[in-house]
């Protein structure tokens, strides 16, 4: 048996399709990030990490080379890890192969290099562009002028890092000759950690007392 639609409701349903079509592109889009913090990026063995896990710590974010005068930073940068991980610093390291290719390795390769040449503990990203056709979205963050005015500019070589505070914002950029653990570094790393963990929000309801307290209280 055929059964036929009437004009009227096939028009109406028509445009209940249209009309709710916007709000289900807009309830999938993801939000324009707000910080570094809020990308997913792979570590080192592949698996996705979302930044925003570090959240509440000092972040130092580095581009990092294998065959560079400026490898032996890793063990300045181990050794900053080393001292301020307890207090809450996390050293990220982003393998990156646009200056004079000196990361041509694979990821297994990097991390075999990090761990027996220099002990590397702190955590390790996949491979990625920092700079020019391809560059990974928290780079073209860090770096825009829309998005990191203070900062921006383009990364200018191997081991340029940038630190982010307990509540990720950016708060420094260091070129790639300022060894990780020279006074610049470590001063802004020791302020930031002195600076209290985000507080959880007090949540208040008519008539009762507050029923959650500040992280610090």
């Amino acid at each position: 048996m055929i059964r036929f639609v009437s004009p009227t409701l096939a028009a109406a349903t028509l445009a209940a399709l249209i009309l709710a079509l916007p709000l289900t592109q807009a309830a999938s889009a993801d939000p324009a990030p707000k910080g570094p913090l809020d990308f997913t990026m792979k570590d080192i063995d592949g698996k996705s990490v979302p930044l925003s896990s570090y959240r509440g710590k000092v972040v130092l974010i580095v581009n990092t080379a294998s065959k560079c005068g400026f490898t032996p930073q890793y063990k300045s940068l181990q050794a900053l890890y080393l001292k301020y991980k307890a207090q809450g610093l996390s050293i990220l390291a982003f393998p990156a192969n646009e200056f004079g290719q000196q990361e041509p390795g694979t990821n297994t390769e990097i991390k075999q290099f990090c761990s027996l040449r220099y002990q590397v503990s702190f955590d390790m990203f996949s491979k990625v562009v920092v700079k020019g056709e391809g560059q990974t979205p928290l780079y073209a963050y860090l770096t825009g002028k829309d998005t990191d005015p203070k900062f921006a500019g383009p990364i200018g070589w191997n081991f340029t890092k940038f630190l982010v505070d307990r509540q990720g914002h950016l708060i420094g950029r260091f070129d790639s000759p300022v060894d990780p653990m020279s006074a610049p570094i470590t001063s802004a790393v020791e302020s930031a950690l002195k600076a209290k963990p985000m507080s959880a929000p007090v949540v208040t309801t008519a008539g009762n007392a507050p029923k959650g307290k500040g992280a610090g209280g």
